[in-house]
């Protein structure tokens, strides 16, 4: 009998450290060859507006299905999430439905969490301030997922929306410096959460001094652009794929296509690092800058987590659809 798991279901099933530990064994499967994963499907249905299928398969840990997820900007002015999805388990061996789940929240613990593991490998080991450019649901999991991996003497934020910058630190359970422009945030500090909205570049190459972790969690098409292309330039750039990244994010595509750099500049994926192939973090003084697009696999194994864990609970309700 399949199971179905509402959000409530799914954040009880869920750790925030045991999530980044899944997501570090995903992304080396990844980039393994150990998974069997598509760029995602995506269909655009209006500005900045689109549904994707993002299908995986890993063999060896029996992990089978897809995530369907919109993308939809304009779903700030009705109060409603800009990120909506679904995600269905399948069981390998017969091809029966397992589980269907809200696939939202995952999405937005998975992103931190995968952004997580690449502090651990990434940032300097002294790395100690914190900038969030942003003050929505992805700023508020990234503080919860990279405090598991660093212990921070200053974290500071800036957003586009004054509000909803103040009401972010109002509620953090953790001090928070609100900051007047993105430049005073980002400036000085060692690791960088991109964490906005925007589909042109929120933050500038010379901002950004030496030995700094920049991470990049959105402008997700090949048409748009978070990152100033100087600082991509400069940077150690690593991804979580890079058949996504070279198909996927404008900030990677539209600097190749003026030529500014080729595909080698992606030096490597994240999951390579992870298992120990390529290095992390090579000098204390380089710029490094991870690219996340999010991947299905990320996805699919946090569903399965979610999954087994709920199960165990007795979480859940039971689907007949026969």
């Amino acid at each position: 009998m399949p199971l179905w798991l509402a959000e409530s279901d799914v954040r009880a099933a869920l750790s925030t450290a045991e999530l980044i530990d899944a997501m570090e064994s995903a992304l080396a499967a990844l980039s393994e060859g150990r998974v069997a994963q598509p760029v995602r499907t995506a269909i655009e249905t209006a500005d900045r507006t689109f549904f994707a299928v993002m299908p995986a398969f890993d063999k060896a840990r029996a992990i089978l299905g897809a995530k369907l997820v919109t993308v939809t900007p304009a779903n700030l002015a009705k109060g409603l999430h800009t990120h909506l999805a679904a995600i269905s388990l399948f069981d390998p061996e017969t091809g029966e439905l397992l589980a269907v789940m809200d696939g939202r929240y995952i999405t937005e613990v998975r992103t931190a969490a995968a952004s997580a593991v690449s502090v651990r490998h990434l940032a300097r080991a002294d790395a100690s301030v914190l900038a969030i450019l942003g003050s929505g649901v992805q700023a508020r999991s990234h503080l919860a997922a990279l405090t598991c991996v660093r212990k921070f003497t200053e974290i500071r934020a800036w957003s586009p929306s004054a509000a909803n910058l103040q009401h972010f630190v109002t509620e953090s359970p953790a001090p928070i410096r609100a900051a007047s422009s993105a430049e005073e945030a980002v400036r000085g500090a060692d690791i960088v959460v991109v964490a906005t909205n925007s589909v042109t570049p929120a933050i500038r190459d010379e901002w950004v001094g030496g030995g700094t972790h920049v991470i990049a969690i959105g402008a997700c098409r090949p048409t748009q652009q978070e990152i100033d292309p100087a600082l991509v330039e400069r940077a150690d750039l690593v991804v979580d794929s890079k058949a996504a990244a070279l198909a996927e994010s404008g900030d990677i595509v539209l600097p190749i296509r003026e030529g500014r750099f080729t595909a080698d500049h992606v030096r490597a994926e994240l999951g390579e690092i992870v298992s120990g192939r390529k290095p992390g973090r090579r000098d204390p003084g380089e710029i490094t800058l991870f690219k996340s697009l999010g991947q299905a696999i990320e996805d699919l194994v946090a569903a399965d987590l979610a999954y087994r864990r709920a199960s165990q609970l007795g979480r859940g309700l039971g689907l007949t659809l026969t």
